[in-house]
């Protein structure tokens, strides 16, 4: 069960082929003459077998066909047939190669599949290849060069041109894989499957679409988090929300959206297709950058100046020397060097002194990132060059990217610096646009690493008024809500609002007006009206009495003109915020088809759709990534200190942000929201209008199944007592308990780590230690069992001392209704009951999420493991794969 399910796929140890009479081509598919003839010539080590669809016989007459993988390349009407059989002899994985068959006959080979059990790449697929295992099952071109690469593609004709331009840029391949529009093994398991692979490093995705964003979320940030991940994506569309009834909604399209996502998951994008390798090529290094500060190193001004225009178009800061680093570098340079923005070491640069430069890059810790750029001059040597910064570019210790311009006389210069796996491009800006891609990985996976829960740790909101606001709202067949009633959703979550009162006469809003103070504002209250502005529904600064009587009567003939059909409820009336320094800022949200609720934060008021400046973060948030959404918009740079005024109230334009997120969580009727303008100083914010468009939820069977990314479910944290006193608490485990993780595994007995891992694992490797802490808590689970203790440290100080003492985990299988459990418990608290309560937390947990049966693999002279799932009422039985094991399990 240590195995991934898609192994008989992707890595098989025995194959058959139905693609028709070998001895007969002319009867054969295309799909099929080209699959035999690849079979043939690379040497693929497992036995092959060829069968025919006419096969009968009982399961043991055909036992000798069993095989993991079975190939399918025959006429349409003959597949069915052929994965009939294939299901039949017990084969794990099929493939069906072949394009234009039908929506029905597509539809009954995955029923027939599902039926039997067979995970299936295709119909409609150009199949897959693993050139290190010489398996071509493809029909997209010759084997490729092995490599650690993969590549997963949507694009049948893409995956065809990628794989020969790769050919000939020597760039290899671990796998490539061909998705078809009709494939049951979709996008997101062919990631999850990569991403425990152990030959392949970095992982290219060219996507046209996805069908499920909470699964395909899933397994990217789980990919991300060990691997880099480049994605380029096709089909961009304008508009990311069918109904426009608030700005947010007008200016977020779904290339937005799905921009926000892939950086939530820590992947990187790129657009155009050769950016896939130079991508990939960057990331894969063993060096991890720290951030975006780049220094440029060249000896031509010009290049180097294009370099840092670029850089600061990008976003990429142009890192200059520590005023230590220039004084001791400058007697190493030609008398002509600069050191100024970027380094010039002016024509007469040796390789000495290009490595003299590179190494200061190394050791100053206000450089991130090295670019060299050499521009070829006629008494120059460019290879020799190339050589020094291959001395140096292991010990630099940073990412170190290249920029030989040229041609022929730079070729040889190229070979030494691919030949060293230094990423080289041909033009600065190219070059440029390869580090912000490290940049982008480095900011990404700090967000891929945030799991907040659905509730921050301000003051509880008043979420069963909220709903029943809603519920009352929609009861009256009514989507959009009132000025009034969208204040009091936002009041319920204890965001500050400006106080409003609605008025149905012009005495009446006499009275309000001259009760709240003057001066006042006044709205239009309509909910057919979404700008209330352009129908001239707002007036500001009203004085004196008069002048509201006046105003309220002129906004309702000057509305009724404008539009005579909207419905009005009245006026509403509010103090004007008094904020004279105040900025103007708004929060939003918008529903995206495929990823739901997006939050947006920009720059705020009427001109909110021209100026356009959105950041957009899918839920949940926490107070990071509520900090980088507002660092992302414009409007960030006037949230400082500008032209006199003092710095706004980050801190709580941060706590707006999180209790939209808390909205967000807790209400799933919620499409889209305004609150614009959010008037922001530096003694505070508060909301002066709003306006929010809901609709009922969709049934489902658990929470937060409406948002992309699950929160941290923090509502299981529970606390137990300890035999002897004290308390432990089993919670779910977090991306920052990976130090911890590793601890309590290197503080297992030998015995112990045996029993768990089955092997003499002395500590997790880090691929593995990440794949255990940062989880998709909606498809799996693990529960730490966490002690507090409290110590005195080297200062004689008590300091207080967390350890992690048990771990129990849950995955869910491919069938989605069963799961694998595994368990452990550190070898000092053993006896406490400690595993009993793991195992009941972790079944309860899985019960919660609907799946029916629990089970796992235990060693057969593990005695103590064996009696406490006895003890638990699972069923024990051999498990006939590998007789070491037992197979135990239980219905849910």
């Amino acid at each position: 069960m240590d195995k991934h399910y898609l192994t008989p796929l992707f890595s098989p140890e025995s194959i058959v082929v139905f693609a028709g009479d070998p001895d007969q081509p002319a009867q054969q598919t295309a799909h099929a003459r080209a699959l035999l003839a690849e079979l043939q010539s690379h040497g693929f080590s497992g036995p092959i077998t060829f069968l025919d669809i006419s096969m009968t016989g009982t399961l043991a007459d055909l036992a000798h066909s069993r095989a993991d993988l079975a190939l399918i390349a025959l006429p349409a009407d003959q597949v069915a047939a052929a994965l009939e059989v294939t299901g039949r002899i017990r084969c794990r994985a099929a493939l069906v190669l072949g394009a234009g068959m039908s929506a029905t006959q597509c539809s009954d080979l995955l029923a027939i599949a599902k039926r039997h059990g067979v995970h299936l790449l295709g119909p409609n697929s150009l199949g897959f290849q693993r050139p290190h295992l010489k398996l071509n099952a493809a029909a997209a071109g010759p084997l490729a060069t092995p490599g650690p690469l993969a590549l997963v593609s949507q694009s049948g004709a893409l995956t065809s041109s990628i794989i020969d331009w790769a050919g000939r840029n020597g760039v290899g391949f671990s796998a490539v894989v061909s998705l078809g529009p009709n494939t049951a093994v979709d996008l997101p398991q062919v990631l999850d499957f990569l991403a425990n692979d152990a030959s392949t490093q970095s992982i290219l995705v060219y996507m046209e679409g996805i069908r499920h964003a909470r699964r395909f979320m899933s397994a990217l940030r789980a990919a991300a988090f060990v691997k880099p991940v480049v994605v380029m994506k096709a089909g961009r569309k304008p508009a990311g929300s069918h109904a426009a009834l608030t700005h947010s909604a007008a200016i977020v399209g779904s290339d937005d959206v799905f921009e926000s996502a892939l950086r939530r998951a820590g992947a990187v994008r790129v657009r155009v297709f050769t950016q896939l390798f130079s991508a990939a090529k960057c990331l894969a290094s063993r060096y991890r950058p720290v951030g975006k500060r780049m220094a440029i190193i060249t000896n031509g001004g010009g290049p180097g100046v294009l370099a840092a225009d670029w850089a600061n178009e990008i976003g990429i800061e142009v890192a200059a020397f520590s005023d230590a680093t220039r004084v001791g570098l400058a007697p190493l340079l030609p008398d002509g060097a600069t050191l100024q923005s970027l380094v010039d070491l002016g024509e007469d640069a040796r390789p000495e002194h290009f490595k003299a430069a590179v190494q200061a890059c190394g050791k100053d810790r206000g450089i991130d990132g090295v670019l060299v750029i050499l521009s070829p001059k006629p008494d120059s040597d460019a290879a020799a060059v190339a050589r020094a910064i291959v001395e140096v570019f292991r010990p630099v210790a940073k990412p170190v990217l290249a920029c030989w311009m040229g041609d022929e006389s730079v070729r040889e210069a190229r070979e030494v610096l691919n030949a060293a796996a230094i990423p080289n491009f041909r033009t600065p800006e190219a070059a440029v646009d390869a580090f912000g891609n490290i940049a982008s990985f480095y900011q990404n996976q700090q967000l891929l690493q945030q799991t907040p829960p659905p509730l921050s740790a301000l003051n509880q909101p008043d979420t069963e008024g909220a709903r029943l606001l809603i519920e009352g709202v929609l009861a009256e067949r009514r989507k959009v809500l009132t000025e009034m009633e969208s204040k009091a959703l936002l009041a319920a979550f204890h965001i500050p609002v400006t106080r409003t009162m609605l008025a149905r006469s012009a005495n009446e809003a006499m009275l309000i007006a001259s009760q709240l103070g003057y001066p006042v504002a006044l709205k239009i209250d309509s909910p057919d009206i979404s700008h209330k502005s352009d129908v001239q529904g707002v007036a500001l600064n009203v004085s004196t009495a008069t002048q509201v009587r006046d105003t309220y009567n002129d906004m309702l003939a000057a509305v009724k003109r404008a539009l005579p059909a909207a419905r009005i409820n009245g006026v509403t009336i509010q103090p004007m915020a008094a904020k004279r320094r105040g900025r103007e800022i708004y929060i939003g949200l918008t529903t995206d088809d495929p990823f739901g609720p997006v939050i947006t934060f920009g720059a705020g008021g009427t001109m909110i759709e021209l100026i356009a400046d959105r950041a957009m973060e899918l839920p949940p948030l926490n107070q990071f990534l509520a900090r980088r959404l507002i660092e992302r918009s414009r409007v960030a740079a006037m949230l400082g200190e500008w032209r006199g005024h003092p710095a706004a109230d980050l801190d709580a334009i941060e706590q707006v942000l999180l209790r939209v997120s808390e909205m967000v969580c807790q209400l799933p009727q919620l499409r889209e929201m305004d609150i614009n303008p959010i008037i922001v100083d530096e003694s505070g914010a508060v909301a002066v209008d709003a306006r929010v468009v809901i609709d009922h939820a969709q049934p489902s069977v658990g929470e937060y199944t409406h948002l992309a990314i699950l929160p941290y479910p923090s509502a299981y944290e529970r606390e137990w007592p300890m035999k002897g006193g004290g308390l432990y608490t089993i919670r779910p485990v977090r991306p920052d308990d990976a130090d911890m993780l590793q601890a309590f595994v290197r503080s297992l007995s030998e015995e112990s780590r045996y029993f768990r891992f089955a092997s003499a694992i002395q500590e997790l490797p880090a691929r593995m230690l990440a794949r255990y802490t940062l989880i998709d808590y909606d498809r799996e689970m693990a529960l730490v069992a966490v002690h507090r203790s409290r110590e005195a440290g080297a200062d004689g100080e008590f300091v207080e001392r967390e350890q992690i003492i048990g771990v129990s985990r849950y995955i869910t299988n491919p069938d989605q209704t069963s799961c694998e459990f595994s368990l452990v418990v550190s070898d000092a608290y053993k006896g406490q009951g400690l595993g009993s309560r793991l195992m009941l937390s972790i079944m309860d947990f899985a019960r919660a999420k609907g799946l029916a049966e629990i089970d796992g693999l235990v060693l057969a002279n593990n005695p103590n493991m064996l009696r406490l799932m006895t003890s638990l009422g699972f069923a024990t039985r051999s498990f006939p794969e590998d007789p070491d094991f037992k197979l135990v399990s239980k219905a849910l």
